[in-house]
């Protein structure tokens, strides 16, 4: 398994709107391992493939306490099943250090694929609905800051380019570092 990169807002590749998964193959379910290895380390409940820049409709989830279910949907959809909307705190994987309310159903029928093929359809309600909804907003090119006043977006949308800025520079520093220790040495 390996560690994948998670790509953070504002990266416009997290905008493209993903395909449907049209063969469940080894390459898929493997995908999936390492979308939940990746998941689990960052740490979070929820990995879209769009995150990792794979534009198909796969994510995985565990929202136990354990951390000890996870759910691989592939070609995932939803619909309501009731009218009732809930706020909850949000956050992303790829909006790193950054929460805020989202309103959302608070109960939804899910469709999905297994990474066996395996046809899943259930009924989600609380944070198991909410982490679905989010994470099919990513397959849809969506982002939980799409929710907010265009303010706060624009605010977050800062403060991460300059962490993706600053972070460059310290790499480049490290990298300026390392070369001049070889050549001492």
């Amino acid at each position: 398994m390996a560690l994948l990169p998670i790509l953070e807002f504002p990266d416009p590749r997290l905008r493209k709107v993903a395909v449907n998964v049209g063969q469940i193959t080894d390459d898929t379910r493997q995908l999936a391992k390492d979308m939940l290895e990746t998941m689990y380390n960052a740490p979070g409940i929820g990995l879209a493939a769009s995150q990792v820049n794979v534009h198909q409709r796969l994510v995985v989830i565990d929202v136990s306490d354990d951390g000890d279910d996870p759910r691989v949907l592939i070609n995932p959809t939803w619909e309501p099943s009731t009218e009732e909307i809930q706020s909850y705190q949000e956050g992303c994987l790829s909006v790193p250090e950054f929460y805020d309310d989202v309103a959302r159903y608070s109960k939804i029928q899910l469709s999905a694929l297994d990474e066996n093929g395996e046809i899943i359809f259930e009924q989600a309600e609380g944070l198991f609905a909410v982490c679905i909804q989010h994470e099919l907003d990513h397959l849809n090119g969506k982002l939980f800051v799409d929710y907010l006043s265009r303010l706060k977006r624009e605010r977050i949308r800062k403060k991460l380019e300059k962490k993706h800025r600053d972070d460059e520079k310290d790499a480049l520093y490290e990298a300026k570092a390392k070369a001049q220790a070889a050549t001492q040495a």
